[in-house]
């Protein structure tokens, strides 16, 4: 049996402050990374303009009722007739957006047909909702 006492022996330990530091300053960086991403955002083409007017960019809107009724700012317009109507503003300036104004029962695919058209005018289209509440 060796009963010596064991005084000449190291202490084994670890010194964990700067790893828990570390550990703390990940923790935090993921919960604010997490609370200010959000996947379920619809995202928006909205101009910006200093004096809260919209001037840099035209925006005409489109709209589409429920007995399928189109116009572009509030006159009367065919489907037939969409695309030479649209036309018209392009013409009047490069920049162009189109916001698109929607009945919620309105099948998709009249949303698809007013999205193709934009699509080959080359012009900017965001679809208008409305918030929860």
């Amino acid at each position: 049996m060796n009963l010596r006492k064991r005084h000449n022996r190291i202490p084994a330990e670890v010194q964990t402050s700067a790893m828990n530091d570390i550990m703390f300053f990940l923790l935090l960086f993921f919960l604010i990374a997490s609370a200010v991403t959000n996947p379920n955002v619809i995202k928006l083409l909205l101009p910006k303009s200093s004096s809260g007017q919209a001037v840099s960019k035209k925006t005409i809107s489109v709209t589409i009722t429920q007995d399928l009724k189109y116009t572009v700012n509030n006159k009367p317009v065919k489907i037939e007739d969409m695309q030479a109507a649209l036309m018209e503003y392009k013409q009047q300036t490069a920049e162009l957006t189109i916001v698109l104004a929607v009945d919620r029962t309105v099948a998709i695919q009249n949303v698809v047909q007013i999205m193709d058209i934009a699509q080959k005018m080359n012009i900017k289209l965001v679809l208008a909702t409305e918030p929860k509440g």
